[in-house]
């Protein structure tokens, strides 16, 4: 009897020995997957702003093959794109912020534009050596200049302060026909995004006091879910604004 309650125990014991070692592999088969995401998220997002940056060259070198003469010297590339992880990021706020995992010495600028494989994200305000810190677009101190569908009406685009996933385009001239599902984009009138990032699609349009429309923007970027971001740096921003500070000091 005491042998075959040995016996009994030593079966037990080893189901128990056996678990506990099934649980401590499978838990690191989990902690090894984890950082094999997170490396291979990294290798993706590297990826994707270096795709990014290719394609905005590519873009800009047509548009120097169809509106401007050829030099013989291949096309500069105006942005530079910088992949970065969210540190932080507040939601529930008026004025909503951002915190990214890279600084000054990854190259990022303060006014460097935020942007996400799904559209607009926000602007870097302050930078010190391994982080960013940044206004999102739900923040009623940040707008878009935004171009709507193929309307060419190019208008500033800001935050609804609702949700987070809605926009208002502003100002647009009345005459202006917008039809709902209209592409909204970038409109590159600025030193900051590139043109013909898509931002959303058009809504509901209604007229502000009679004299000017407003139309509904539901956002492709859900601020709920952003975690992975690419910075675009303007390389000629300092260039383009030294050029209009020019211009201005002449009137």
């Amino acid at each position: 009897m005491l042998h075959g309650t040995s016996a009994l125990q030593n079966i037990w014991i080893n189901r128990a020995s056996h678990r506990v070692m099934a649980l401590l592999w499978g838990s690191g088969e989990t902690l090894r997957s984890h950082f094999q995401l997170e490396r291979l998220n990294e290798e993706l997002q590297a990826e994707n702003a270096a795709l990014q940056e290719r394609l905005r060259a590519y873009e800009r070198q047509e548009a120097e093959r169809e509106g401007q003469a050829r030099t013989g010297s291949p096309p500069k590339a105006s942005y530079r794109y910088i992949p970065a992880t969210v540190v932080k990021m507040s939601r529930n706020r008026t004025h909503n912020y951002i915190i990214l995992d890279k600084g000054s010495e990854d190259g990022v600028r303060p006014q460097s534009g935020i942007i996400s494989d799904r559209g607009v994200v926000g602007i870097v305000e302050a930078v010190d050596r391994h982080f960013s810190y940044g206004l999102t677009l739900m923040n009623p101190d940040m707008s878009v200049g935004a171009r709507v569908g193929s309307s060419d009406v190019v208008a500033p685009l800001s935050w609804d302060g609702i949700g987070t996933a809605g926009a208002v385009v502003r100002n647009i001239p009345p005459h202006y026909a917008i039809e709902p599902g209209d592409t909204v984009r970038t409109s590159g009138y600025s030193t900051i995004f590139p043109p013909g990032i898509p931002i959303g699609t058009t809504g509901r349009t209604h007229l502000v006091d009679g004299s000017t429309r407003a139309v509904d923007v539901a956002l492709f970027q859900d601020f709920a879910t952003v975690r992975y971001v690419t910075v675009v740096d303007n390389l000629e921003r300092a260039e383009i604004m030294a050029v209009e500070a020019a211009g201005e000091g002449r009137r």
